[in-house]
């Protein structure tokens, strides 16, 4: 059993108000299978005998707790421990809920899976599912994704996937998920749709969030052996927010400052964001009941982010329930402070963050400056940044 302050989703999904349902009921069936799939097959040791040989022998768990010495002394305040989901195979935490959803699947007795992607990350950490469990594979990303992260893009193809470029919208996440759904609503016999993060219809809140909690018990038992205690704050970018939850989930009964950083883009004033707490409403997207960027006629607003794996409309329903109880507290980086905490980290420990973990980075080093030599921060960082090379030097006028 995982720590926890309440036990959370009820029967229906719901995180207090947030989550639950909202689909047509095509999809009814299908979701009805999965949970019943995940209730049993997460109690059963075969299952986790092999979730946890390939966590160990696949994916390269534990990851390091690694104190970031230099990073920690630019700030001239607290310790700074950074969660390094970036040595993960394929380069992020998405592989953690890739494997386990492919191995799912298999149990259910689907051929093929399906997903979305923005950065790319979750797109390469389900087709290397996909490959490892001999299924078909369709990942579907919006066409400004695909310009973005290209190098993703060559990455899914070489592990056998087909990769579909989504046109329509505003051609980023929120549309690719658009299209999976359709996808999953037309093949649901055949096809399991690995939600990447820790939103849709229930049960994927839950299960996403299980299984990246890995991220967390790991961080607890490694900061009580590296400082013989507890951190005083956890930091964590949050886009749909499985990373976060990952990492947070098991600090939830402890008292300990959680914060989440959403991507501030050119500034909330501008419009151009995907800061969901800080201008967004309750409303109903994909699946679940949640923050959600809208007008007030309830249709969605466009999104802005310098990173594509936090340029989404909403956020997962737990986060919204979270914040309502003040467990964690929400802001936001802009793309100029990403950017600047990207070379940052490069320069100070040698360590290229992806764009998204960079909101992060940004968020640790302003509230490490503020806090004494003797706290301890943990910044989850979620993945690499090799996939953003090529847009930040775009971005800075650089020519490769």
């Amino acid at each position: 059993m995982t720590r926890n302050s309440k036990k959370t989703p009820n029967s229906k999904g719901h995180f207090g108000q947030y989550g639950g349902r909202y689909v047509p009921e095509t999809l009814m069936p299908a979701l009805i299978e999965l949970e019943k799939a995940y209730k049993k097959y997460n109690r059963d040791k075969g299952f986790l005998d092999e979730l946890n040989l390939l966590r160990k022998d696949f994916i390269g768990r534990p990851t390091p707790l690694y104190f970031a010495r230099n990073l920690s002394r630019h700030t001239a305040g607290a310790k700074i421990y950074l969660k390094r989901e970036d040595l993960c195979h394929t380069g992020a935490h998405k592989i953690n809920n890739a494997i386990a959803q492919a191995l799912l699947a298999l149990r259910m007795g689907k051929k093929r899976i399906i997903a979305e992607t923005g950065a790319g990350q979750h797109g390469v950490a389900t087709a290397t599912g996909a490959a490892l469990a001999g299924l078909e594979c369709e990942i579907y990303m919006g066409s400004e994704d695909i310009r973005r992260q290209s190098l993703n893009v060559f990455r899914m193809r070489l592990l056998g996937a087909t990769v579909t470029e989504v046109t329509t919208g505003s051609k980023t996440l929120k549309d690719a998920i658009n299209e999976a759904l359709r996808d999953w609503t037309t093949n649901v016999q055949n096809t399991h749709y690995v939600m990447g993060t820790v939103f849709g219809p229930h049960p994927y809140p839950l299960m996403v969030r299980d299984f990246q909690s890995v991220i967390g018990r790991e961080a607890r038992q490694q900061i009580l052996k590296a400082e013989k205690r507890l951190p005083d704050c956890l930091i964590a970018c949050v886009g749909g927010g499985s990373n976060s939850i990952g990492l947070f989930h098991a600090f939830l009964r402890d008292n300990v400052k959680m914060i989440g950083v959403e991507a501030g883009g050119h500034g909330i004033k501008s419009g151009k964001h995907a800061a969901r707490f800080a201008g967004g409403s309750l409303g109903i997207f994909q699946g679940c009941k949640s923050y959600l960027l809208q007008n007030r006629d309830g249709n969605v607003l466009g999104t802005h982010s310098v990173s594509a794996g936090l340029d989404y409309a909403s956020v997962g329903p737990e986060h919204c329930y979270l914040k309502d109880i003040n467990k964690i507290q929400y802001t936001y980086a802009t793309d100029t402070e990403a950017l600047r905490a990207f070379e940052l980290l490069s320069r100070t420990e040698g360590i290229i963050p992806a764009l998204e973990s960079a909101h992060g980075i940004a968020e640790g080093v302003k509230v490490a400056s503020t806090m004494s030599k003797n706290s301890i921060i943990i910044i989850n960082l979620s993945g690499r940044g090799d996939k953003d090379v090529q847009e930040v030097a775009r971005i800075k006028g650089i020519k490769l």
